[in-house]
């Protein structure tokens, strides 16, 4: 069931999900203005009920940084996995540059490039795009901190305790996520939460560019190959009427009699060339 909450409830009847997380109270107003417009901002905002504690993590970072779940303790995190080729990923990088500017403080994003073609690639990305926080590549590690990825973009926000309160799949509202920002670093009192449960099957939504297909073995592919046919699962449509890619009507829809073959095709012609 649905709890809604706001700032002093969440405070007063201890539900789990504590608005300050480890930030001062009592700042609301203090901190940074909005980067975002009123009507981008929800007034409510969803986390989840039952928020899972982050393992004890140590990343990479492309310029060098060494960056540990330690390091993160105080701020909200955002950790976004994407990659170079995932049209969604980057057309939501601009908002991710503006917030890490907006709230230097406050919150910390991590990009996890996903990326299977070569570190300097994702360097000269991120040059190019002027990215402002910390990038690594993705490890095991990092995805056994982080299950579950299997579209990109992926949004997992930690609040400044180290526990994940909500994971978003595929392309972010910016404003929603700066609301769960000011939320979690108590900076501003007239946000209101509710409380869900977390669910980890949700459709492919939101322009999310799926990495894993139902039915489908891509690990025997090269990396090259493999890009290439997720790219072409994304964009090509299945023909049994639901209006999806393949990629869409798969995970979906797994049981449909069209979009299996479809897929096949796909993976042989990117094989074959």
């Amino acid at each position: 069931m649905t709890r809604r909450s706001g700032v002093g409830a969440v405070l007063s009847v201890a539900v789990g999900m504590s608005v300050a997380c480890g930030a001062p109270a009592g700042n609301a107003g203090d901190g940074p203005a909005p980067v975002f417009d009123s009507a981008s901002r929800p007034e409510t905002i969803q986390l989840v009920a039952d928020p899972v504690q982050m393992p004890p993590l140590t990343m990479q970072a492309l310029d060098g940084r060494t960056v540990t779940s330690d390091d993160l303790r105080g701020k909200v995190t955002l950790v976004n996995f994407w990659a170079t080729w995932c049209g969604p990923c980057r057309a939501e990088i601009p908002d991710l540059i503006k917030l890490q500017a907006r709230y230097p403080d406050e919150l910390q994003v991590i990009g996890v490039s996903a990326d299977e073609g070569g570190v300097a690639l994702v360097e000269d990305f991120a040059t190019e795009f002027g990215i402002n926080y910390p990038v690594v590549m993705a490890t095991p590690e990092i995805r056994r901190a982080f299950p579950g990825v299997t579209a990109l973009p992926t949004t997992f926000i930690v609040d400044p305790d180290g526990r994940v309160v909500q994971t978003h799949v595929g392309l972010i509202n910016p404003g929603v996520i700066e609301q769960e920002t000011r939320f979690l670093a108590a900076l501003d009192p007239g946000i209101t939460v509710d409380l869900v449960a977390e669910d980890r099957h949700g459709r492919l939504v939101n322009a999310a560019q799926a990495t894993e297909i139902p039915g489908l073995d891509l690990t025997t592919l090269t990396p090259a190959q493999r890009q290439t046919a997720l790219q072409r699962l994304n964009e090509e449509m299945c023909n049994c009427g639901c209006g999806l890619t393949l990629a869409q009507c798969r995970i979906n829809d797994p049981s449909c009699g069209f979009s299996l073959p479809l897929a096949e095709q796909v993976v042989e012609q990117v094989v074959a060339n």
